[in-house]
């Protein structure tokens, strides 16, 4: 059955409450939630932080009237279980709302389908998967991050409409405008990590800080095989605050100390046979760690081995109305690439959005096998 306009506003509410969430409830999901009587919004909440109360119990505490009998529209599914807080199919039982519209299942084992049942067992009526495109892409990482318990990984870059990430010389600011970038800082601030290779490091000397007021400075990852990232690098110097982590295969505890001294946090990891951090290794030993989501912003050799690898699960690219040219100049994934067109990696559900003069194309990865 199509969903009415009514469930269709009201839930694309709920995503915009939940979107406030962003940058302080990881891992938990970021979720919605709007109470509903004769067409009236009555009350409306989200979950601002972790740890902090669920969207569906914000919204019945900042309700203007009594909720029974109302319709709750939340883009996850109520959970059923005790954590932090006590279970939400509680709350709502407890203030007999008579319907319940769901935007996504929850994947979580200790729900799972679960909150659903209980409210139905209950006299509840429950719509399932009103938007749930919409409200699925909101909480990609949490999704991914609870069903294989290693993060979700965007691989973000920025190019001129013929395919390159900086001119012949190596020049690359900026490619696109304040639009976009700004954009970029907003994602910063969402996701938890930010992953770069040593050589974006040597090149560009970045600090990987969220620059939006108010926003939150993601995790800085380097991967460094043989840990030659300066000394005097601004991720090492700033080390600390933010969190920065530098991935690596060295081991000799000389050439490690000095970055201990100066607040990095060493992951040791395994190498490839070409001795190269081994990136499906990292990805487990990040997840185990808490990080859910990672954008990724290295250069054209580490996109190449993020993809080679299969760590990718979704491509952001920037795309500037310029021409830069150059046979030499970089492209934003490089190595050997896919011997033929039928050897591609397949990307899905493209999504543009116009940016000032520049556009984002947003991909999910399907996965593959491709023909190396």
């Amino acid at each position: 059955m199509n969903p009415s306009a009514q469930d269709l506003d009201f839930m694309r509410r709920a995503l915009s409450l939940a979107a406030r969430g962003a940058g302080r409830v990881n891992p938990n999901p970021l979720v919605g939630a709007v109470l509903v009587r004769d067409g009236r919004i009555i009350g409306e909440g989200y979950h601002a932080y972790f740890g902090g109360p669920h969207a569906e119990r914000d919204a019945l505490a900042h309700c203007t009237e009594d909720p029974a009998g109302a319709t709750l529209y939340v883009t996850l599914e109520p959970c059923c279980h005790y954590g932090k807080t006590p279970p939400c199919t509680d709350a709502i039982l407890e203030h007999r709302i008579a319907r319940v519209v769901v935007g996504s299942p929850d994947p979580n084992p200790l729900v799972a389908g679960g909150g659903v049942r209980i409210l139905r067992e209950h006299g509840v009526s429950v719509t399932e998967g009103v938007l749930r495109a919409a409200c699925d892409r909101l909480n990609a990482p949490f999704l991914h991050y609870i069903q294989h318990k290693t993060p979700f990984v965007m691989m973000k870059y920025a190019m001129t409409m013929d395919g390159k990430i900086a001119t012949h010389t190596g020049a690359s600011r900026w490619i696109t405008g304040e639009a976009a970038r700004g954009q970029v800082h907003r994602d910063r601030n969402r996701f938890a990590a930010v992953l770069v290779g040593v050589g974006t490091v040597l090149a560009d000397d970045p600090l990987l800080t969220c620059r939006m007021p108010g926003g939150r400075d993601p995790i800085r990852i380097v991967c460094d095989s043989r840990l030659s990232t300066p000394l005097s690098a601004r991720l090492v110097r700033t080390a600390g605050n933010p969190r920065t982590i530098i991935a690596t295969c060295c081991t000799d505890p000389v050439l490690c100390q000095p970055y201990l001294d100066a607040g990095c946090e060493l992951l040791s990891v395994p190498a490839t046979e070409q001795g190269q951090v081994d990136l499906p290794a990292l990805m487990q030993a990040l997840g185990a760690r808490g990080v859910d989501s990672i954008i990724l912003e290295g250069g054209g050799t580490l996109n190449w081995s993020a993809l080679q690898a299969g760590i990718v699960q979704r491509v952001q690219a920037y795309i500037a109305p310029k021409l830069f040219g150059g046979a030499q100049a970089k492209s934003p994934v490089q190595g050997r690439g896919v011997f033929y067109p039928d050897g591609a990696f397949r990307l899905t559900s493209p999504r543009i959005t116009h940016l000032g003069d520049d556009l984002l194309l947003e991909s999910e990865v399907l996965p593959c096998s491709p023909e190396l």
